[in-house]
C-alpha cells in the first residue's frame, strides 16, 4: 500500500508511481542510493523518481520489479502512470500520438504542447482555469511536458509544426515568458526529426482557420486531430482526413521556407529580449 493519503488523488502520474516505489523501497529496507546501485541509477534520480518529480523510465520500473520481486507490477504501473492525469478524451490521443511515424501540426493561435516550455505552458494552463490551485497548474504542466518521450524514442517520428505568426506574436507570460518560448524552438529545430515553418501574416487568409493535427502511422488510416471548445475530437474518416491531409499541403506550400522560419523566429525573439 501506497503511503499516500487514503482517498487522496496523486497530483500526477509520476507523483503515484514514485510513492510507490518509496513505500516498496522502505519494506525493503534500502536507502535510495542502495536501490540507485541495485537498478544502475544513481541516488538523485531515484529521488526525483520518488519526489514526483520526473517518471520513472521503463527501465527504471523493470528494475524495481527485478530488486523487489514484483514480476510486471512496476512496469504496468509505469504504463498506467504515463497516462495517470490525462482527459479521458484525450487519452486515445496521446496513445496513437507514441505510434505515429508522422506529426503533421498546425499551429494558429499557440505553439503546439509538445514544444512549449513549462513557464509557457503554466501561463496557458492559468489562463484556461483560472480556479484551479498552484499543483494542480504544475500537474497539467508535468503532463504535458511528458509527451516530449515520444520524440527521445531511438526512433522518434517526424515532427512537421507549422506556426501560424500569430503563435510568435501572442505575448504569452510577457517578453521574457516569449523570448525563452522562441528560444527553445530554435534549439528544437536543431534536430533532425523536427522541422518548423512559418506562415505568416502577408500571405493573407491562411488555409486553415483553426489548429489541427495529423497523424500518419506505417500501418492502419491515418487520423486527424482537432480541438474544440470541450474536448478534442479524434477523426478517422477518410474523406476527412483526406481534406485534412489537402489542407496541411497549401499550409506548407504557403508557409515560410523552414531556414527563413526559423530566422523569423529568431528576429521575433530578439524583440522580446531587448
Amino acid at each position: 500500500m501506497s503511503e499516500a493519503k487514503e482517498g487522496q488523488e496523486p497530483p500526477s502520474g509520476a507523483a503515484f508511481l514514485g510513492a510507490e516505489v518509496r513505500t516498496w523501497r522502505m519494506r525493503a529496507e534500502l536507502s535510495q542510493r542502495e536501490l540507485g546501485l541495485k537498478a544502475n541509477y544513481g541516488q538523485q534520480y531515484v529521488a526525483k523518481v520518488e519526489a514526483g518529480e520526473r517518471l520513472a523510465s521503463p527501465e527504471f520500473a523493470e528494475a524495481c520489479d527485478r530488486v523487489f520481486g514484483t514480476p510486471g507490477t512496476f512496469a504496468r504501473l509505469r504504463k498506467r502512470a504515463s497516462q495517470h492525469g490525462y482527459p479521458d478524451w484525450f487519452v486515445p490521443y496521446v496513445q496513437l500520438e507514441r505510434q505515429a511515424v508522422s506529426i503533421l501540426d498546425y499551429s494558429a493561435t499557440l505553439i503546439m504542447g509538445m514544444l512549449q516550455t513549462p513557464e509557457y505552458a503554466r501561463e496557458i494552463f492559468r489562463a484556461v482555469h483560472p480556479r484551479a490551485s498552484a499543483n494542480e497548474i504544475d500537474a497539467k504542466v508535468e503532463r504535458r511536458l511528458r509527451r516530449r518521450e515520444v520524440m527521445e524514442k531511438d526512433t522518434p517520428p517526424l515532427l512537421w509544426c507549422i506556426l501560424n505568426e500569430a503563435c510568435l506574436r501572442h505575448t504569452v507570460g510577457g517578453a521574457g515568458v516569449m523570448a525563452a518560448q522562441l528560444a527553445h524552438l530554435l534549439k528544437a529545430a536543431e534536430s533532425p526529426h523536427i522541422t518548423i515553418q512559418v506562415l505568416p501574416f502577408a500571405v493573407g487568409a491562411p488555409p486553415a482557420a483553426e489548429s489541427f493535427t495529423l497523424l500518419v502511422f506505417d500501418e492502419g488510416p491515418n487520423v486527424l486531430y482537432a480541438d474544440t471548445a470541450i474536448a478534442g475530437q479524434l477523426i478517422d474518416s477518410p474523406e476527412a482526413v483526406g481534406s485534412a491531409t489537402a489542407t496541411y499541403d497549401r499550409l506548407r506550400a504557403a508557409a515560410l521556407h523552414p531556414d527563413e522560419s526559423l530566422s523569423m523566429i529568431r528576429s521575433v525573439m530578439e524583440e522580446y529580449a531587448r
